[in-house]
């Protein structure tokens, strides 16, 4: 019965892997130049108003520089995005290096070739342990048609096709 109540980190991401989520990456433009990060905590969050909510870790170094220009673009991955999600995933390197992105209407980073983009400006933001709860009122968006998402299950990436054999087996 003690296995029950083990919620250590480890079991924590072990059990929440669990869970396939899509991938996304956060970007705008600062007047330091291009910011982004990889994250797969997010989702929609209200219909009326239209909100988004997602949550970067306490330690990152790209999400406060977001913070500052109030406002971000969520890009969702499609299947073929991998090594863009494992690039954007990265510190201290240039992530934007050859990577083709274009300005959104409110001047974030739409990557081109994703899945979906969601223009946003910060809403609010809220305290969630080691990460931090980040609302983003939706101001515009789009979505491509046939692309598979990327995703992310038990600690690896996954095409569609690959998530639903995974699954069976």
């Amino acid at each position: 019965m003690s296995e029950y109540k083990d919620v250590s980190p480890q079991r924590m991401r072990e059990v929440m892997g669990s869970f396939c989520s899509g991938v996304t990456v956060v970007a705008t433009q600062t007047e330091d130049g291009p910011v982004g990060f990889t994250c797969q905590s997010f989702t929609s969050l209200s219909l009326e108003p239209a909100l988004i909510t997602f949550n970067p870790s306490r330690t990152s170094t790209s999400w406060p520089r977001i913070r500052e220009v109030g406002r971000f673009c969520v890009n969702i991955l499609g299947g073929k995005h991998q090594e863009l999600s494992g690039g954007f995933a990265r510190s201290g390197a240039d992530k934007f290096a050859g990577v083709a992105h274009e300005p959104t209407p409110l001047g974030n980073l739409r990557l081109v070739g994703a899945l979906a983009w969601i223009d946003c400006t910060l809403h609010a933001e809220y305290d969630g342990g080691d990460h931090t709860i980040v609302v983003g009122q939706v101001q515009a968006m789009e979505a491509a048609q046939h692309i598979d998402p990327l995703l992310f299950y038990r600690g690896r990436y996954a095409a569609l096709a690959a998530a639903i054999e995974l699954a069976a087996s």
